[in-house]
């Protein structure tokens, strides 16, 4: 559960920098300059980024399943506080 929190928390990470440069490519579209310049990290980036809803949606699922058999999370809150609110924003920003 601990490495998958970390997975998960890295994913979300990877969300909000694409979420981000997706503005600042924006922003430069007319200089044509590009916020992330090697492609296979970018891509990676993007990956994990869009895929950080799907593998939230799973750990948010997983502790409420921990937590309704009375068992105590090995992981530390921030990071569950830190993904409950980033799987909100990620719906958000998906649906809207």
């Amino acid at each position: 559960m601990k490495q998958f929190s970390k997975f998960v928390f890295i994913c979300n990470v990877c969300f909000a920098i694409v979420v981000i440069s997706r503005y600042v490519q924006f922003g430069n579209a007319i200089q044509k300059t590009e916020a992330l310049g090697f492609q296979p990290i970018v891509s990676t980036i993007v990956i994990l980024g869009y895929a950080a809803v799907c593998f939230n949606f799973i750990f948010l699922l997983t502790c409420l399943l921990v937590y309704l058999f009375k068992k105590t999370l090995p992981i530390p809150k921030w990071i569950l506080i830190f993904n409950l609110i980033l799987f909100f924003v990620a719906l958000l920003y998906f649906l809207f």
